[in-house]
């Protein structure tokens, strides 16, 4: 057996969950979501978490369950709108929120995971999101803007969730559940991801692969995933 697979969500953080780390969550909206090792994080009782995820889930399930017994400290993340106690935390300042443009989190989160320590955006100028921030005036494309510099984002682990993986960590993720979890399982010191199917080492089309192995520490099959919808709409007539 690979040393890279675990049994549960557990096995696979154990040892590397501590108080005040910065967790990368993948996902979008409640698509793609890491939802066993967010349950795991939350049995295991760690406290004074920062979490990057473009989402903060909602009140009873996905990193809304972190929220609820106030193991988050910090969210740096885009949309956040779908969740009551993230807003009753945020607004009586129990909670410390960092907000950012999506394209511009996604940027960080990249740039984190290649290295960049920081870049500069337009994105953001002249607003409050831009307060404090280092301003400069570039030439590009033959017109002259102000730009933000904004830094990257790397943390201590990174949790994300694939369709299907091998022993060696090779991923790939399934329609929306792209959209966030390849940047982030390039972005941490440990990458650990929950998978839908472990697939023999070479089943996977190389060119198919979404996440290289070598980004990956850890993984495991999870038994179920609830897959819930954010917002359901139904035609009536």
């Amino acid at each position: 057996m690979s040393h890279k697979l675990y049994q549960d969500a557990a096995a696979a953080l154990d040892g590397l969950l501590q108080d005040d780390i910065m967790i990368m969550a993948g996902g979008f909206g409640l698509c793609g979501i890491p939802e066993h090792m967010i349950a795991a994080i939350q049995a295991s009782g760690v406290k004074g978490l920062t979490v990057v995820s473009n989402n903060a889930g909602v009140d009873d399930f996905g990193l809304g369950l972190l929220l609820q017994t106030r193991q988050i400290k910090k969210m740096i993340a885009s949309y956040v709108g779908e969740n009551k106690e993230f807003e009753r935390q945020f607004l009586s300042g129990e909670l410390e929120v960092e907000l950012n443009p999506q394209g511009t989190l996604a940027e960080r989160i990249r740039a984190g995971g290649a290295g960049i320590p920081a870049f500069y955006t337009r994105t953001a100028y002249g607003t409050k999101l831009a307060e404090g921030k280092e301003v400069r005036k570039f030439d590009f494309k033959g017109e002259t803007h102000h730009y933000v510099m904004e830094s990257g984002l790397f943390g201590d682990i990174a949790i994300v969730k694939a369709w299907k993986g091998d022993a060696e960590g090779n991923l790939v993720y399934r329609k929306t559940a792209r959209n966030f979890n390849p940047i982030m399982a390039t972005a941490a010191r440990v990458t650990i991801a929950e998978v839908e199917e472990i697939v023999p080492v070479g089943s996977l089309p190389a060119d198919g692969i979404h996440t290289p192995g070598i980004f990956v520490q850890r993984l495991f099959a999870g038994d179920r995933f609830e897959k819930r919808i954010e917002q359901r709409t139904v035609r009536t007539g």
